[in-house]
């Protein structure tokens, strides 16, 4: 999983803009709240009544879908060196 519950919200919406459309859906107006640079993901869910695991798996989904697809010289790499 890319995003813990242990991130800063802050550091997620920054690092995955494409994420902040989650915490909006979940009425959490995390965008522009100047707590996000202190709470954690796990204390947004906590505060606004949100599943954490549920989250969690719906901020990964949206990043997985978002993500760029590998360049053909990654797509060798990874073939030749798997992790």
């Amino acid at each position: 999983m890319p995003v813990e519950s242990s991130q800063l919200v802050d550091d997620v919406m920054r690092r995955w803009p494409m994420t902040i459309r989650a915490f909006l859906n979940h009425r959490m107006h995390c965008v522009g709240c100047p707590i996000t640079c202190f709470h954690t993901v796990a204390d947004a869910c906590r505060e606004h009544g949100v599943d954490q695991a549920q989250f969690l798996r719906e901020l990964d989904a949206i990043i997985r879908e978002q993500a760029a697809p590998l360049t053909e010289c990654e797509k060798a790499v990874a073939a030749r060196w798997p992790v």
